[in-house]
């Protein structure tokens, strides 16, 4: 009777975790499932942007839809930079993304280093103040912001949009929240090898923040290359439009014409996906860390 019992016991253990991994495949089965089809809704309307732009308009009027061209055709493409000067909008944005990117990364850094390796009076609570400003919607900042660039001049113009947003409290916090990690031993040495300050922030604290860095820069060239509002605000002649206020003119006025608005819209897309698929392995590797340290 006691064998019965152990033999039945063993059993049940046995059985225990082959149905716990059934249950594991069936929840990854799932988790895969979901995925799939969330990339392809998320894929579909780009793929339909993308395949519009190429396609006469005898062809984008016809019911019921199709993804296949008959005649592909870059007339919309030829036609959207020979009516509008898109090449000099996308400039702009090019230009204006690119500096801000650029002065993120290097203030955003270097405000976050003082903050985490620096001891000096108030530290903590401005940067708690800092840490509050996020929690202020950007919409109660618009007036306030224009009267000071009105003030100073820099109404249409490059200052007025690059200056205002060469930095922010989210990528000094994301930095800081980074740079805390790395040892204060590595400083210590360096200082000992007579390194200056800024010599440690560049020798020492950028090579190991550089998927912190990728994470901000995606962020932030993302967020400018798509900004409406602030260009909207800032700039009146059409010579400084960005990209997103070309899109809305390109809209307006040419709305009929699917293919050129969805060729404007493929070429405002083209530099996201750029940046992203350059950074993309430093950012994958941001976040892997922040896990690991989490």
């Amino acid at each position: 009777m006691e064998m019965r019992e152990i033999r039945k016991f063993n059993g049940d253990e046995a059985a225990r975790p082959a149905s716990k991994s059934k249950q594991q495949q069936l929840l990854r089965t799932f988790v895969y499932v979901f995925l799939v089809i969330g990339s392809f809704i998320m894929i579909v309307p780009f793929v339909w942007m993308i395949v519009t732009s190429f396609k006469p308009l005898d062809e984008i009027n016809t019911y019921p839809p199709s993804f296949f061209i008959r005649k592909p055709t870059l007339a919309a493409y030829i036609e959207l930079f020979s009516i509008i000067p898109m090449g000099r909008y996308f400039m702009n944005s090019l230009i204006v993304t690119s500096a801000i990117t650029l002065a993120n990364i290097f203030f955003c850094s270097l405000a976050g280093y003082a903050f985490a390796k620096h001891r000096f009076f108030g530290r903590d609570k401005l940067f708690l103040l800092l840490v509050g400003s996020m929690m202020i919607p950007w919409q109660v900042n618009l007036i306030p912001s224009f009267v000071i660039i009105k003030k100073f001049g820099w109404l249409n113009s490059f200052a007025g949009l690059i200056i205002p947003a060469m930095s922010g409290a989210f990528g000094i916090f994301l930095m800081r929240q980074f740079i805390m990690n790395i040892p204060d031993d590595l400083i210590d040495a360096a200082k000992i090898d007579g390194c200056s300050e800024f010599t440690i922030y560049r020798r020492v604290i950028l090579p190991l923040i550089q998927p912190a860095l990728a994470s901000l820069a995606i962020f932030t060239f993302m967020g400018q290359w798509n900004n409406f509002v602030w260009p909207l605000v800032v700039i009146y002649s059409s010579k400084m439009r960005t990209i997103p206020l070309a899109l809305s003119v390109l809209n307006g006025q040419f709305g009929t014409n699917f293919a050129m608005v969805m060729a404007g819209a493929v070429i405002a897309t083209l530099p996201v996906l750029i940046v992203f698929v350059a950074f993309q392995k430093y950012f994958i590797k941001g976040i892997a860390l922040t896990g690991l340290k989490a």
